[in-house]
């Protein structure tokens, strides 16, 4: 990161302590230097986000994680061609310490070439296996805190989808629950709806 002039010496020992924190500025400009990536010393497993100016290593994508992400896409897209963007596992700005990358981010068409930001998402999505904790806590919270009007996160091993609205700015004041046999839809695309079974795996095959 010296070298690539992205940090100066004297603060590459808190860099290497792991104290440093980082400005979405320089989050991209490590992925711009292959700072970051799978071939990276720092970050090998390749799958990295921003979150209050740390970085933090997620978990590789199994096989329930993709399918999900992959179903949910499928059914999502098509209702919403002409409307919004369904942006799959792009990371979002939501200010210059935090640029998160969800499973997948609903926008605005108005968006088509530029980097999305906060007044651009209509709602964002999270696939949880193995990451539940790490999405219903610090990652729901840093959304709320930056006004995403809407979240979903799909329990995959619970086989349901939690949708939070009206961020708060600690937290979501609206929360509800649907299972396998109920249907869902965002708020910002209410006939836009699905049925929670078309995009869980079915019982009993959860890793």
């Amino acid at each position: 990161m010296v070298q690539a002039g992205i940090i100066d010496v004297g603060e590459q020992g808190d860099v290497l302590a792991g104290v440093r924190r980082f400005t979405v500025d320089e989050y991209m400009a490590m992925g711009e230097a292959r700072i970051l990536g799978e071939t990276s010393i720092m970050y090998e497993r390749g799958r990295v986000e921003l979150l209050n100016g740390e970085i933090i290593t997620k978990e590789p994508m199994g096989p329930y994680h993709l399918g999900g992400t992959n179903q949910l896409n499928m059914l999502l897209a098509p209702a919403l061609v002409g409307r919004a963007i369904v942006q799959v596992q792009g990371s979002i700005f939501l200010d210059d310490r935090s640029a998160p990358e969800p499973d997948m981010t609903v926008l605005s068409l108005a968006n088509s070439w530029e980097r999305a930001e906060t007044g651009d998402v209509y709602f964002v999505i999270e696939v949880s296996d193995t990451s539940l904790a790490y999405d219903r806590g610090i990652k729901l919270a840093r959304y709320a805190a930056a006004g995403i009007p809407e979240a979903w996160i799909l329990n995959l091993r619970g086989r349901e989808v939690s949708t939070y609205n009206d961020p708060t700015g600690t937290g979501y004041a609206a929360v509800r629950t649907c299972r396998a046999g109920e249907s869902i839809s965002p708020r910002a695309f209410p006939d836009a709806i699905l049925a929670v079974a078309d995009f869980m795996p079915p019982a009993g095959e959860t890793s």
